[in-house]
């Protein structure tokens, strides 16, 4: 199974695009599907079994602005060693997985939130 990652990026003039990213391949678009369309373009395999979850990249009381960035900044230093066929040290690696856990806990809790607000409703 393939992995993809889709990142909301600005550029100097503050214009928002996406990056979808899976592995060494990436591709950009208007819109999260534009990349992610783009993105299945280049890649080898037809099929895509995959669970595609996205979120408004806003912080929130499940996962802090302040976790936000440093989970940016040692994704950055992931992408430079995993290009540079290298790794991170030890320690950074653990970092970037506690706060990957943590992100995917919020996802979960984030959704749950979400269900439970739309049953009352």
């Amino acid at each position: 199974m393939n992995t993809v990652e889709i990142q909301s990026v600005s550029d100097a003039n503050g214009k928002t695009f996406y990056r979808a990213t899976s592995g060494k391949k990436s591709s950009v678009g208007e819109t999260m599907g534009q990349a992610l369309d783009a993105l299945m373009q280049e890649l080898e395999e037809i099929k895509f079994p995959a669970l595609l979850v996205s979120q408004n990249f806003q912080p929130d009381i499940f996962f802090s602005e302040t976790q936000q960035k440093r989970l940016a900044e040692l994704m950055n230093l992931w992408r430079n060693a995993r290009d540079q066929n290298t790794q991170l040290n030890p320690s950074l690696q653990q970092e970037l997985d506690d706060l990957v856990e943590i992100e995917l806990e919020a996802s979960m809790a984030r959704a749950a939130n979400t269900f439970v607000d739309q049953e009352v409703s």
